[in-house]
């Protein structure tokens, strides 16, 4: 029997695929642009007739209805990464969630400390020797797809064929849906004065032929506009959007001087529109692996000039940094900011970057602090921390002294709340 044989043997109705989710199983959904949201509707009307069904995801986008109100009673979520479908429930206590490094989540699954029975996910149509490709986003996925029993896949022909290790083979799928739909997209976002000013910060400290991380908003885009002057940069990052994509065409990100993968864009998934979709779309240029690969510290130290930019909530006047929760409420997760903030610090050449507004909520909260606020999860410790960036300047913590880096702190404040920081500082005995 070829491919094409126990591929259509495996075609089924959504329907027909819930069938297979019992009660007390533990459902993977595949996360991001890549989120299977007919597959996601269907499972949410059959969990509905079960009991004690855990959901296991990062960041899934579009609606979460078995994470609304009463859903409890039939199944719980355990959010890796927290987004906005699953936040309310999981800061209410419906839902739980796990802090972990991105770069280690797929040996949970690999490992079986997360049990998987079951794997939603969203493919490409197999190719001539029936490969599907997981399309937008490999990260977590494929370690998922190695270890449940059930891999329910959504065919959609609108899902890029990405190149990398990026590939799962039709017989490896249990049961096989086809919908053509259009895939989630996030718009760009429109710059700002802050971010601009951030951005040339971060940009000045990029030197041509270094390696890029970065992710989606306003940072990064404002980063990416400021680069280009600069020559030869290459990108090794977890996730990436359409502001590459303009200095790729340009060849400013050639990839030619990047001492591991050179010529080609590292990332384990892209967040976007359908720009960005149609450059991974067979692009050779362009190379997915999982997280395991992608996040791992000491893969990303082999790119010389490795620069990782990461945003913040909030950070304390000892360097201690904030990402992923205000006060205790979770926001987000770890994800993978510690992995290139330490990778990064390890390359030859690197710069480890934080960058954050200097304020929040309109001006009237200083994003620099004394104290995080209480319960506040530390997501990059103070001895990880090398460079801050506001759009007030650069502040430079890593081997400084608390007094130096209060200091350097403070300077990079907004100027409202400079004479009040350095009053509690003077007050905690750090000044």
């Amino acid at each position: 029997m070829n491919w094409t044989d126990i591929y259509r043997k495996k075609i089924c109705s959504i329907e027909e695929a819930m069938e297979a989710i019992q009660s007390h199983h533990t459902v993977y959904i595949h996360p991001g642009c890549a989120t299977p949201l007919p597959l996601v509707e269907g499972f949410s009307e059959r969990v509905k007739a079960l009991e004690d069904v855990t959901v296991s995801h990062i960041l899934t986008l579009g609606d979460a209805p078995y994470a609304e109100p009463g859903m409890e009673k039939h199944c719980r979520v355990d959010s890796l990464f927290t987004g906005a479908n699953v936040r309310e429930a999981v800061n209410s206590g419906r839902a739980d969630w796990t802090p972990i490094f991105l770069s280690e989540i797929p040996d949970l699954y690999l490992s079986r400390q997360i049990s998987l029975d079951v794997s939603l996910i969203q493919v490409s149509p197999p190719d001539e020797h029936g490969f599907c490709s997981f399309g937008v986003g490999v990260e977590t996925t494929m370690a998922a797809t190695k270890v449940s029993k059930v891999i329910i896949a959504l065919v959609n022909r609108r899902m890029p064929r990405v190149h990398g290790d990026n590939f799962i083979h039709v017989s490896k799928l249990t049961h096989i849906v086809e919908q053509d739909f259009e895939l989630i997209e996030l718009p760009r976002i429109e710059l700002s004065e802050r971010h601009m000013k951030i951005g040339k910060f971060i940009a000045e400290m990029v030197e041509d032929g270094s390696t890029l991380q970065m992710g989606i908003g306003g940072i990064p885009d404002a980063t990416l506009y400021h680069l280009k002057d600069k020559r030869d940069l290459g990108i090794h990052t977890e996730m990436f959007s359409d502001g590459v994509v303009e200095l790729a065409g340009a060849g400013i990100i050639n990839g030619e001087r990047k001492t591991l993968h050179p010529g080609k864009i590292i990332a384990s998934f892209v967040l976007g529109t359908r720009h960005v979709y149609d450059f991974i779309e067979e692009n050779p240029f362009i190379e997915f692996h999982p997280s395991d690969y992608v996040n791992d510290p000491f893969i990303i130290s082999k790119n010389d000039k490795m620069v990782a930019i990461n945003s913040a909530i909030e950070i304390d006047l000892t360097g201690q940094v904030c990402s992923d929760s205000m006060g205790r409420w979770n926001y987000s997760g770890i994800g993978g900011q510690v992995d290139f903030i330490r990778g990064a610090a390890r390359s030859k050449g690197g710069k480890p970057i934080i960058a954050l507004p200097s304020t929040a909520k309109k001006d009237t909260q200083s994003r620099i602090v004394l104290d995080l606020k209480p319960g506040a999860a530390v997501t990059t410790s103070r001895g990880d921390v090398h460079y801050v960036v506001t759009e007030y300047g650069v502040a430079y913590l890593h081997g400084k002294s608390t007094r130096a880096r209060a200091k350097a702190l403070i300077n990079i404040a907004h100027p409202k709340f400079r004479e009040e920081l350095q009053e509690q500082a003077i007050a905690a005995g750090l000044l």
